[in-house]
């Protein structure tokens, strides 16, 4: 049997047709250096554009290549969570194939690997230039998880890491569909470190992370890793109260000191309306539990690969 190469690189790929070939010569320049064997494992998550065909062609002329083919866009993380499943290697990096994850900084992981830790996480140091929109969301998104989560997720950290095949072992156990590998891999609770960098924006293709995808990213994270939008109820429930008691109170004192008449029922219907918003915006919160406790108990598979070429 071949023996298992010593390092895996995984890579998702969605219309990345003019990136792959780059990426493919900076992956080969970095392992140069490297007398140990490796493999470089493409995901094609349901492309449009030439992706497979390109994998194809440099797949045929190196066995280093291998891709697997899904048979439609099942999303970033369950195709991340297909090449892990899949890597054979001692030491697996995942990373994007826009070449914002520069393959330069993987040496410095790899380092940091081999002094014994066992994920280490590349940390941006600077923000791309995204919209206004997305900065904002992304401080606020990483405050609330880091106050309110039941583990400790790395701030400024995507899915460009390395981890031993320790940790892969690990995550390949974990079964749920909303997958969020950054969580998943941070509460392993392995000995980890850092290689800060600064991350290039995106030269040729356009993201495949929308404003949205990135939005349903965001709330697996805390749907799967906090039980804080349950415990908003409270806060919510405790806030009706005190508003209640409050105007209450107030309208008792007006009367007793001014003698002053007019309809409670209409201050009463306004703040009917403001709680009952509250109130289905609790019931989406809990429907968003249900459904994800439902996605798991259907037991359908993460994702359905259509083509795998040069596994053994």
């Amino acid at each position: 049997m071949p023996e298992n190469p010593k390092y895996s690189f995984v890579v998702p790929a969605y219309n990345e047709e003019k990136n792959i070939p780059l990426l493919y010569k900076r992956i080969i320049s970095l392992m140069d250096h490297h007398k140990s064997s490796w493999e470089l494992i493409f995901i094609n998550d349901g492309s449009i554009d030439k992706t497979i065909q390109i994998l194809q062609e440099i797949s045929d002329k190196d066995k280093h290549v291998k891709y697997i083919d899904l048979s439609r866009n099942f999303g970033h993380q369950a195709a991340l969570s297909a090449g892990l499943k899949y890597a054979g290697g001692e030491a697996v990096i995942s990373m994007d194939c826009d070449l914002q994850d520069p393959p330069e900084v993987i040496q410095q992981m790899i380092d940091k690997w081999l002094e014994g830790n066992h994920i280490i996480y590349a940390r941006r140091q600077n923000f791309r230039k995204d919209s206004f929109l997305k900065k904002i969301g992304s401080k606020i998104y990483y405050r609330l998880m880091g106050k309110f989560t039941r583990i400790e997720i790395p701030k400024n950290v995507g899915d460009f890491r390395l981890v031993d095949k320790k940790v892969l072992a690990e995550i390949n156990q974990m079964t749920e569909h909303s997958r969020y590998l950054r969580g998943m891999v941070a509460w392993t609770g392995f000995k980890h470190e850092f290689v800060d960098y600064h991350r290039p924006d995106r030269q040729k293709g356009e993201s495949g992370y929308t404003l949205g995808k990135l939005a349903k990213l965001g709330m697996d994270g805390v749907f799967n890793f906090s039980m804080l939008p349950l415990r908003i109820g409270f806060l919510l429930g405790l806030i009706s109260m005190i508003s209640g008691f409050g105007l209450l109170l107030y309208q008792i004192i007006d009367v007793i000191m001014t003698g002053a008449y007019y309809h409670l029922y209409k201050w009463l219907v306004v703040i009917l309306f403001i709680f009952m918003g509250f109130m289905f915006m609790l019931f989406w919160i809990i429907g968003e539990y249900i459904g994800k406790i439902y996605d798991d108990v259907r037991q359908r598979p993460l994702y359905v690969i259509s083509e795998m070429k040069n596994f053994e």
